[in-house]
């Protein structure tokens, strides 16, 4: 148990005092990249599912 205490202490010095944390501005920049790039990916992927299933019907409706 002193083991795992010495860990937890030494993790949050490490947190405190050696972590550098972003700021407000760049969290938000980064956070409206992650969302942008999220969007423009999941409407590849549906556009790419669409595509697929319509060939797949129309090669299927061909037999």
């Amino acid at each position: 148990m002193d083991k795992f205490t010495a860990f937890l202490k030494a993790s949050w010095e490490e947190v405190q005092h050696n972590v550098t944390w972003p700021k407000f501005s760049e969290l938000q920049a980064s956070s409206t990249l992650v969302l942008v790039a999220s969007i423009i990916f999941a409407l590849l992927v549906g556009l790419i599912d669409f595509v697929f299933e319509n060939g797949l019907n129309l090669f299927y409706q061909s037999f």
